[in-house]
């Protein structure tokens, strides 16, 4: 990776998903963001006894009367979900705009989204999966922190507490939105979403939990784990995971995808493996995804233009 490259993802990575303190107390509050279709229900800094609070943004189609049940579909750095004018980067996913154009084709069923934001400096230990990392030996761990370190991601000993993230998801978020909103709460109709750091959080949530989701869409996931490909084991280690922890394929969907620009130019020959991990515990088409694009590269813009695609995939 060129010295110019490197200084330009720490940048990108270090200003991604910041958000300012406040009281760590649950309440209805006005959204930052706004969006063209629906409307959003704004949590801010829900409390959780396993990781820090964070903002929630519930997304509700103009379709959702209360009366018939739609599926759920949890979305990570919620704060850049919908609407560009908020974000550090001026971009967002636009998800009502592709939400809401699916479901009036009839192309996709009745779903609401439910973005959590991520918690800044924390969103690395949040979304990195654990149990990867914990199987490591201490000489590859102390090569992940040095390198984790060496572009600011963390100034300190590096340890994931995915684990609790998604125990936050499962066993405190998820109860909300179940008892609150007219929601299927099954499987079936409960999927987990993210880009990067947070395709790989939405990879180990349907791993750890097959009981509770029923598909991942996995954009752009940062199978390097840090940001260098040089004797790094983190891809190893995702792989090894992947080979004993995947769901049965009969009940689940994954959907991978991955650009050859900016940071995504390190992905294609992890997501190959991976690929050949997926097809020997009997994924194929009917319940898997990969797709590559050419010139995309790591930005909102980019999994914006091609979100129809995972979301077909998952919600059909």
């Amino acid at each position: 990776m060129t010295h110019v490259l490197k200084i330009t993802l720490f940048f990108t990575f270090l200003l991604r998903g910041t958000h300012s303190d406040a009281q760590t107390l649950l309440q209805q509050s006005p959204s930052g963001q706004k969006v063209v279709s629906g409307k959003i229900e704004h949590i801010e800094n829900l409390p959780s006894k396993y990781v820090e609070p964070r903002n929630i943004d519930i997304w509700l189609p103009e379709s959702y009367d209360g009366k018939k049940k739609f599926a759920v579909l949890y979305m990570h750095d919620g704060q850049m979900l919908f609407d560009s004018t908020t974000t550090w980067n001026h971009q967002s996913w636009n998800v009502d705009d592709v939400a809401t154009k699916l479901m009036r084709e009839g192309k996709i069923q009745n779903v609401i989204v439910v973005g959590v934001w991520n918690a800044g400096k924390s969103r690395h230990a949040n979304y990195f999966p654990q149990k990867p990392f914990e199987n490591l030996t201490p000489v590859e761990k102390d090569t992940v922190i040095k390198q984790l370190q060496r572009v600011g991601r963390t100034n300190e000993m590096f340890q994931p507490n995915s684990d609790n993230y998604l125990k936050f998801l499962v066993s405190e978020l998820k109860p909300m939105i179940d008892k609150k909103y007219r929601v299927f709460t099954d499987p079936k109709h409960t999927f987990v979403a993210g880009s990067s750091m947070g395709g790989l959080i939405s990879m180990y949530a349907l791993c750890e939990y097959p009981s509770v989701f029923g598909g991942a869409a996995c954009l752009s996931t940062h199978w390097v784990g840090t940001f260098t490909t040089d004797n790094n084991p983190v891809p190893a280690a995702f792989i090894n995971y992947l080979q004993t922890h995947l769901p049965k394929p009969k009940k689940h969907k994954i959907y991978f995808d991955f650009g050859t620009a900016t940071l995504d130019a390190l992905y294609e020959p992890f997501q190959i493996k991976v690929d050949a991990v997926m097809r020997a515990k009997g994924f194929t088409e009917k319940n898997w995804i990969t797709r590559k694009f050419e010139g995309q590269d790591h930005s909102e813009k980019a999994w914006q233009s091609r979100l129809d695609i995972p979301f077909v995939f998952l919600l059909k």
